[in-house]
């Protein structure tokens, strides 16, 4: 009777520390889960525009981030993941579309545009509106094309004291700490190759 008693004690003393086991590898396994999630988050908000700063001159990025006419061009940086090239040293100068601007394209273009499958072709976009330097719309004057981020020229036209960039007018210009973002009336699209 006695060994049985043994039996039986030892035999509960097994399931519970196997039960004890299962639980606590489904919390190992919750963890882990939990935390590869974290690191994914973590690996989509690496580098220089996800650094907090509010000391310094505010950088193009920041400056099309605070603008209330500048939320579609925001997304689409977002959705091209550019947010990394906006934020370095520079000097950058980016032409930054207005919502208006984005609204006036043929319905369905910015959501199109917006899709992952289509992100190489809204970077190509994007990168277009973006010129290495720091000149102000008065410099620009002396130019007739600059080349763009996407190693492709945009044409620079002058009329009376208004700028063209690609055929879109700059309406206003905010100096920033890494260049200067000029606001332009239109979408600069890059020709077709």
């Amino acid at each position: 009777m006695r060994s049985t008693i043994k039996l039986s004690t030892m035999g509960l003393f097994l399931l519970l520390a196997l039960n004890s086991s299962c639980k606590d590898r489904a919390q190992n396994q919750t963890t882990v889960s939990d935390q590869n999630a974290s690191e994914a988050i973590l690996e989509n908000n690496k580098g220089q525009a996800f650094i907090e700063d509010d000391e310094s001159t505010p950088n193009v990025l920041q400056i099309a981030i605070g603008s209330a006419d500048h939320t579609t061009l925001v997304a689409a940086v977002q959705a091209a993941e550019l947010e990394n090239v906006l934020v370095n040293a520079g000097p950058l100068m980016v032409f930054a579309p207005t919502n208006a601007a984005f609204d006036a394209l043929p319905e369905g273009t910015v959501e199109d545009l917006l899709k992952p499958e289509n992100k190489d072709a809204l970077a190509n976009i994007l990168k277009y509106h973006v010129t290495p330097g720091n000149y102000s719309k008065d410099f620009l004057k002396k130019f007739k094309k600059l080349g763009q981020a996407n190693n492709q020229n945009v044409s620079v036209e002058v009329k009376g004291d208004d700028v063209f960039i690609g055929g879109a007018k700059i309406i206003g210009s905010v100096p920033a700490g890494n260049g200067i973002v000029h606001v332009v009336d239109k979408v600069i699209l890059p020709p077709t190759q």
